[in-house]
């Protein structure tokens, strides 16, 4: 799955969840590290724990795809998955605007992701 893609289902699975102001920035001509970060916001420890589950598990369960690293706590509000050529950020809102990863990205592009996952029915 080329890395566009992999980001595009990253907020779509964040959004089954119900996370919050999701991004997708772009930073292929801007970093060598990584090709985009999905940035999103969870309200509380569970649903912090509820939205890096539903990355983590459907990636892995459908897509045969894990994550290089995972770095933070829920404890710490900010849980970052790194799946080398996308870098999914979930964090509670005071630490994502601490941090404001737009600003210090702010050159990168915004993407503008279709739909490619599922919506979870009630009974899953």
């Amino acid at each position: 799955m080329d890395s566009k893609r992999l980001a595009s289902l990253c907020r779509d699975l964040a959004d089954n969840k119900k996370a919050e102001n999701i991004v997708i920035l772009d930073l292929r001509q801007l970093s060598s590290v990584t090709d985009y970060f999905v940035i999103c916001t969870g309200t509380s420890e569970p649903h912090l724990r509820a939205i890096v589950d539903e990355i983590m598990d459907t990636l892995r369960e459908e897509h045969a795809v894990r994550p290089r690293a995972m770095d933070g706590t829920l404890h710490t509000a900010w849980v970052v998955l790194d799946f080398f050529d996308v870098m999914v950020h979930v964090m509670r809102a005071e630490v994502r605007e601490h941090y404001d990863l737009e600003g210090l990205w702010g050159d990168a592009p915004r993407v503008r992701a279709r739909k490619t996952a599922r919506p979870k029915s009630e009974a899953d």
